[in-house]
């Protein structure tokens, strides 16, 4: 009798296009710091460009790829629900921007898997892998690698709005994980219609500069697909799975302010995004079936 060699378990296709619609939606929403500050305009007039552009691609996508009737007759509670998370959340995420850095709010969404993971658990009873629970606790470690290098000029508005942000998201993941058949692009969609009228009576988005505009509007093409993107996928994996492989953009959005805004964050941040993508791609890593006994 002799031990037959480890062979990789094969991922499902399902799991596989879950995987990599979220990975995309992560690489999307990481440029969202690039956009929010490289405009110069307010945080309000920001939301309501981007949102009004983002539903708009919504809706198109939606009539074009005939997904409108399955969409609206899915549209049920869950799908209010997620609108009202993705409403506040937009907001939060929008004006944390403009009050704490790119890095700072990477990763503070860096804590993602774990308010998703909570959330599952006492939810739906969704117990977590030991994989994903380790590759949770080293993202952990790269915020806490991060943080140590922040002290002292973290905004703290700025930071509880990214928190807010990090939750509404995480609640929006388990939402669809409960009940998969909640569509994905009118809760985006109407998310971003309702915070329009809030954006006209807190500031004067119709007055901003005509030269920004084409940035607005490619933002909100940029969030329309981060969204739905992501919703998608969540559909196909575990809650706290989904959060770990979102918190890629953890390591990019720094790595993009740095290199296109000229945000310099200290070396621990470097660090700790280090460790967080380490995290996430041996998370992610072909697992191997335990030995078997042959004859």
């Amino acid at each position: 009798m002799s031990a037959s060699l480890p062979a990789p378990r094969p991922i499902s296709s399902a799991l596989a296009g879950g995987i990599a619609l979220v990975c995309l939606s992560s690489l999307f929403f990481s440029t969202a710091g690039l956009f929010t500050k490289g405009v110069p305009e307010d945080a309000w007039t920001i939301v309501f460009w981007r949102g009004l552009a983002a539903a708009s691609f919504t809706f198109g996508y939606l009539l074009t790829t005939g997904r409108w009737r399955r969409e609206v007759a899915n549209f049920g509670w869950p799908a209010l629900f997620v609108t009202l998370l993705g409403a506040s959340g937009s907001a939060a995420f929008i004006n944390s921007f403009k009050l704490t850095s790119v890095a700072n709010v990477a990763l503070i969404y860096a804590t993602v898997p774990f308010m998703a993971a909570g959330l599952a658990w006492v939810c739906l009873r969704e117990r977590p892998t030991r994989r994903t629970l380790i590759a949770s606790l080293a993202t952990l470690g790269g915020v806490l690698i991060i943080v140590a290098g922040s002290i002292g000029g973290i905004s703290l508005e700025g930071d509880l709005l990214a928190l807010w942000m990090t939750v509404t998201l995480a609640g929006s993941m388990v939402v669809y994980r409960r009940w998969p058949e909640t569509p994905a692009g009118l809760p985006s969609a109407f998310s971003s219609i309702v915070l329009l009228p809030v954006a006209l009576l807190v500031a004067a988005p119709l007055d901003a500069d005509p030269e920004n505009l084409p940035a607005l509007v490619g933002f909100g093409l940029v969030f329309a697909v981060a969204s739905i993107t992501l919703m998608a996928g969540a559909r196909l994996l575990p809650s706290a799975e989904t959060a770990l492989l979102s918190a890629l953009e953890t390591p990019v959005a720094p790595l993009l302010a740095f290199l296109f805004l000229d945000e310099i964050p200290p070396v621990e941040t470097f660090m700790g995004g280090g460790l967080i993508l380490a995290a996430i791609l041996w998370a992610q890593w072909p697992r191997r079936a335990s030995p078997a006994v042959r004859a």
